[in-house]
């Protein structure tokens, strides 16, 4: 089933973004509830993935400094190439808002998914929220590569 990517307004999908970060950060990951909000998602870029009966599966955002974070897709959506779709749309708003470098905190275990997107890693790992991570960083051009 093919889903639709969009960027959402922080105010108007703050249910449905925070549903999905919940259900996957804090009810199968165990990271701290108080730990899943933070003052950054208010001016921050939304992407909304839902499925073709509208529900929604997935979401990301990015920071203005082109930090992505918060990528969440529902357990029952994954392995379908969401997270792919994502990030793409991620890099793509990027360029077009003249951010040369994007960078984000990998769980160790989904490194190689955003290696073959060809973000490389930086620095030791870390612990974050309990959670192994890694960062990992992308230089772009305004040209696509």
């Amino acid at each position: 089933m093919k889903v639709a990517i969009r960027v959402v307004d922080w105010e108007a999908k703050r249910h449905e973004l925070m549903q999905i970060r919940h259900a996957v950060f804090v009810d199968e990951q165990g990271v701290p509830v108080e730990l899943e909000h933070d003052r950054h998602d208010q001016g921050a870029l939304h992407l909304l993935a839902s499925s073709g009966d509208r529900r929604p599966v997935a979401t990301a955002r990015m920071l203005a400094d082109g930090h992505i974070g918060r990528m969440a897709v529902l357990p029952a959506w994954r392995r379908r190439g969401i997270g792919s779709e994502m990030l793409r749309e991620l890099i793509k708003l990027a360029r077009e808002r003249g951010i040369l470098r994007i960078f984000l905190n990998a769980q160790c275990g989904a490194q190689a998914f955003y290696e073959r997107l060809g973000f490389v890693a930086e620095g030791e790992v870390f612990e974050e929220a309990g959670i192994g991570h890694r960062r990992m960083s992308m230089q772009l051009d305004r040209n696509g590569g």
